[in-house]
């Protein structure tokens, strides 16, 4: 019997292809049903309406199919911009914006109020549910100062740097995100830590989103970048890198600059017990989808051995 093909309507030549996306990405849905996916949101993604509106879109999704993602997002320029509007004057130390009280409190006014909630906004106007909160809240994200040192060029001696209010986590909370596991919310992190006596700490995005997966037991860890990935000495993307390959890269100075504590993220995150860390480009549309749900990915995914 000879097998016959109905043809696909004219001008609908797209379903055929929207159809080999979702069988493609069937396997990896059913893959990764009730898996929990920490996804930090930041870089130029952010600054750009119609990746924001993917971005809020993806997230979505992968609620509707079963996953939990938990977005921490990070929020530097936002944070520079307004400080130059209130005309405070800031600077930075290794990538480190020195943070000052007065700084702090412009911290958290734009990190946990104004982006966090445009994020929820987002979230909700694409047909979604959102929960936006701080490392303050239910004590979430404890935290202590940043101690980080410098050497003198002339005296050679190491002398500690003061950051100000510029911390790191001693403590993650699971409880408190727990709560949404299994509900219609997704919870919305702005990276602020609290310190031992009250004190509010502005934490790097990256480090919170690699210590709340480690907390979480994540199945996945998402750092959106504006690089493609890990690159080899040729300038071509890595798409697989175990830990000690990882390892080998930072030793031997391929990767570099501001690539490395990114990737010192992902390695401590898969040594907490989280599944893979991936570093993707969030100017890519729908790059998180394109990671997850087909067989080529995306980015570079970092994992054990």
């Amino acid at each position: 019997m000879t097998e016959t093909t109905t043809p696909i309507p004219e001008g609908h030549e797209d379903w055929l292809e929207k159809a080999h996306i979702l069988a493609e990405a069937l396997p990896f849905m059913r893959r990764y049903t009730g898996a929990t996916f920490v996804v930090k949101y930041g870089g130029a993604a952010m600054g750009d309406d119609g990746l924001a509106h993917n971005f809020a879109r993806d997230v979505v999704l992968l609620k509707q199919v079963g996953v939990n993602p938990v977005v921490i997002h990070g929020g530097g320029p936002q944070i520079g911009r307004m400080l130059n509007r209130l005309k405070i004057q800031s600077e930075f130390i290794d990538g480190l914006r020195k943070t000052d009280r007065e700084i702090v409190d412009v911290v958290e006014m734009v990190l946990s109020g104004s982006i966090n909630k445009s994020i929820v906004s987002a979230i909700h106007e694409v047909g979604g549910k959102a929960i936006g909160l701080s490392g303050k809240d239910g004590n979430l994200i404890q935290a202590r100062k940043l101690r980080r040192t410098r050497r003198d060029p002339e005296s050679n001696i190491e002398k500690i740097v003061d950051l100000g209010f510029v911390g790191e986590p001693t403590n993650i909370n699971p409880e408190v995100i727990d709560l949404f596991e299994g509900s219609e919310f997704i919870p919305v992190i702005a990276p602020i830590g609290l310190g031992p006596t009250g004190e509010t700490f502005n934490i790097n995005a990256d480090t919170v989103a690699g210590a709340i997966a480690g907390a979480l037991g994540a199945s996945r860890l998402f750092l959106l970048t504006d690089v493609p990935g890990v690159k080899d000495k040729d300038g071509d993307v890595i798409s697989d890198l175990p830990l000690s390959k990882a390892r080998a890269l930072m030793a031997d100075g391929t990767i570099t600059g501001g690539m490395i504590p990114k990737v010192e993220t992902c390695v401590e995150a898969v040594n907490q017990g989280v599944g893979g860390a991936v570093i993707l480009d969030g100017r890519v549309p729908h790059a998180l989808l394109l990671e997850i749900f087909t067989d080529g990915g995306a980015g570079t995914l970092i994992h054990a051995d």
